[in-house]
């Protein structure tokens, strides 16, 4: 790897275990080298040996792009339950901070370094930061929507005794279409599980960073950063710099077999279907998928992982199935189905698969990369969420931008029918409602190529984020109008490189903001930041 450069300003980025969070970072990373002028070294946290395919995204950037994995830490104290994935994620960057001290002081010393951005359950190390005087931010990975909960989040655990999926209506968070709590992401639906307190923790922290990116746009979600770009008091700016997506072609031989395989069907006609990195179904569901995909008698390129029937995020950490997968799926499917269908184990070249003339649909665990990769090609949804923030996604994917339709499960043992299936694919892949669907998703792919664009609402919040040169500078506030009073005072003061500006008060004339609200059990209630 190249040695930081010493001139240039350096950003530390730290990760979230999983792929998942690692890939939009790189992209992140990448922009600010080629595009802002600035090196990045990846601190990566980890709780054994990294992961190849960690590895070989970390070799695959440029090279003022270096990283450092960090030692392991050790979970033997931790009881053998403790298996929620958000546990061992917190507990892995919580318990890396000693070794994190370590190489954030050996950048110091080494390179220009002028901020350090964490993922989102990564607010531990912001002591770190603040130790050695370095400008902490977060990056959050997925939604606008999502991240208005998060804010929001330590006033409502103050305003609600039950369990949020127990709330009789749904809560209206500013901007944002009505939530069920039984549809909030999965690490809040049990209150005294450690998840939902790490959660919590990470959440009541959010105030001391001084920035946030978001990886998304304001085009997909005006209302939520309408609010979210409103300038309040203990909350930091916002910045939405997505799609943040990679969109490279990939280097690996074992995708050409499907991409020659799409090559030979017509224009539009392939559902593909795939349940992310960490996505596995049940034996029983995985039975009914296969058929049902067979009676939609539509094409299909299905990646296939083994069953899991205690978990649906089985594959989070590792990729890969461990077992071979094709002995689950129903007898005589392959056969039955060779020609219009394509079954591949474990992993697909996504990102190529996305892009092709061939393909006319995607059923998604709606992991919000694979669904930020979906819009920027344009290519329709079905969505089938499994863990994580996803029933959120859905959520919006259907009843707010509504660029997608949702099978419904069986209210008595939970599983999507082969007959529901089928009818879903049909409706999406030939129906009056796909059509309209399409015509949508055809609309937030150009939007997405816009927002990226010179003159880009994401190209100019990244902009706007490292413009003063000496690093990321408070000034930069994602402001609702390029005439707004701050708006005036952060462009006088930025051209000022000397990081003294940075704290600096900006004062804005216009009336204050309106406290936002949401409801629960039908009472109004304040949100204010804490």
């Amino acid at each position: 790897m190249e040695r930081p450069s010493t001139t240039v300003p350096h950003v530390a980025i730290v990760p979230t275990p999983g792929m998942g969070h690692l890939i939009p970072l790189a992209e992140f990373a990448k922009r600010l080298v080629l595009c802002h002028n600035f090196s990045v070294t990846f601190v990566v946290p980890n709780d054994g040996s990294p992961a190849k395919a960690q590895r070989s995204l970390l070799d695959s950037l440029p090279p003022s792009i270096t990283y450092v994995f960090l030692p392991p830490v050790c979970f033997d104290d931790l009881p053998a339950e403790t298996t929620r994935i958000e546990t061992i994620i917190a507990l892995t960057l919580a318990r890396s901070v000693p070794s994190l001290r370590d190489e954030v002081r050996r950048l110091k010393e080494s390179t220009r370094l002028v901020a350090l951005v964490a993922d989102l359950f990564g607010t531990d190390s912001f002591d770190v930061a603040q130790e050695f005087n370095v400008s902490p931010y977060i990056f959050f990975p997925t939604t606008a929507m999502c991240l208005s909960l998060f804010l929001h989040l330590p006033k409502l655990d103050e305003a609600v005794s039950c369990e949020y999926r127990d709330l009789p209506e749904p809560l209206k968070l500013p901007g944002c279409i009505p939530i069920h709590g039984r549809d909030l992401l999965d690490p809040v639906q049990d209150r005294r599980n450690d998840a939902y307190k790490w959660v919590l923790h990470h959440a009541k922290r959010y105030k001391l960073a001084e920035g946030i990116l978001v990886n998304s746009f304001e085009e997909l979600e005006p209302g939520p950063f309408e609010y979210l770009k409103r300038e309040e008091p203990g909350r930091p700016p916002v910045y939405p710099v997505g799609p943040l997506v990679n969109m490279e072609q990939s280097s690996k031989s074992d995708g050409s077999e499907c991409l020659k395989w799409l090559d030979g069907q017509p224009d539009g006609s392939v559902l593909y279907v795939s349940f992310g990195s960490g996505g596995t179904l049940s034996f029983d569901q995985i039975q009914e998928l296969a058929l049902g995909l067979e009676m939609s008698e539509h094409r299909f390129l299905w990646v296939v992982r083994t069953p899991n029937d205690k978990a649906a995020n089985a594959t989070y950490f590792t990729v890969y199935s461990q077992n071979e997968p094709f002995q689950f799926l129903p007898k005589g499917f392959l056969e039955r189905t060779k020609g219009r269908g394509l079954v591949l184990p474990s992993w697909a070249p996504q990102a190529q698969v996305l892009a092709h003339r061939s393909t006319g649909g995607f059923l998604t665990h709606c992991g919000w990369n694979s669904t930020l990769e979906s819009m920027v090609n344009g290519v329709p949804l079905i969505t089938w969420p499994l863990y994580a923030e996803q029933k959120m996604n859905a959520l919006m994917l259907t009843q707010d931008i509504k660029v997608a339709l949702r099978p419904r499960a069986d209210a008595e043992t939970g599983l999507v029918g082969r007959d529901e299936i089928s009818r879903v694919v049909k409706g999406l892949m030939e129906g009056e409602e796909g059509k309209k669907i399409r015509n949508r998703m055809k609309d937030l792919k150009d939007a997405s190529a816009k927002v990226l664009g010179e003159d880009g609402s994401s190209a100019r919040a990244l902009s706007e984020l490292t413009l003063n040169g000496a690093g990321f500078s408070i000034f930069a506030r994602f402001l609702p109008s390029s005439n707004s009073p701050s708006t005036h005072m952060w462009r006088s003061c930025s051209v000022h490189a000397n990081r003294s500006w940075k704290s600096c008060p900006v004062h804005a004339t216009r009336p204050c903001s309106p406290t936002a609200h949401f409801s629960v059990a039908n009472r109004l209630l304040p949100v204010t930041p804490t």
